[in-house]
This record gives structure tokens, C-alpha cells and sequence, in this order.
């Protein structure tokens, strides 16, 4: 009889600067929203500690949520404007420091 794979849980990674509280705001919300939606992802929160590592990791500010890698905010991968920063949202609501329900929901399902 074959062992059945299991089905591996998608990674969500915060990556944030000490020095803007965005992501404190952002990680207080996330259990709810993924409970609500019935997903198992493993959280995983990385400073990012200058310039130079913000360079490399290409990080756009402050929180940036990653699914399995992938930045989920859509036409990120186009921009190069990385660095230690608040990160800006322009959502359907407007301006915000945290990506929408919506980004992080449909980044898990393309992920599952």
C-alpha cells in the first residue's frame, strides 16, 4: 500500500523593518483572516535589518507579505523601488499600510 503525500501547507512570510509598525497591525489581524478562510499556512515573520539586505531580498517596505515566495500585491514584480520603508498600499478602498483581505486570500488559493 502507497503512502499518500501530504499535502504541503503554504508558506506566508512577513518581512518587515524594526522601525515602522505596520506589520504589528497587519500580524494581529492574520489568524482570524486565515481561520476564517479554513487555511493551514505556516507564518513566518523576517526582519529585514538595512539597506543592503532589503536590496538583495528586494523588498518594497514594510509589511511585504510573500506567499511561497511571490510578493502578493498585483504588479510587484514589475517595481524596483526596494529599501527600508513603510510600504503604501493602493487598494479598491484607497491608501493602506497592509495589503487587502483580498491580495493575501487569492495569492493561498493560487498556492493550494
Amino acid at each position: 500500500m502507497m503512502d499518500e503525500a501530504q499535502p504541503s501547507r503554504p508558506m506566508v512570510e512577513v518581512l518587515y523593518f524594526d522601525g515602522c509598525p505596520n506589520h504589528e497591525r497587519l500580524l494581529e489581524h492574520m489568524p482570524a483572516l486565515l481561520e476564517g478562510a479554513g487555511v493551514d499556512a505556516e507564518l513566518v515573520l523576517t526582519e529585514v535589518p538595512d539597506d543592503e539586505r532589503a536590496q538583495a531580498m528586494r523588498f518594497l517596505g514594510s509589511p511585504t507579505v510573500r506567499v511561497n515566495g511571490l510578493d502578493i500585491e498585483p504588479g510587484s514584480e514589475q517595481r524596483t523601488d526596494f529599501g527600508l520603508k513603510c510600504r503604501i498600499y493602493r487598494g479598491p478602498e484607497g491608501l493602506s499600510g497592509i495589503p487587502t483581505d483580498q491580495w493575501l486570500l487569492h495569492a493561498l488559493a493560487g498556492a493550494a
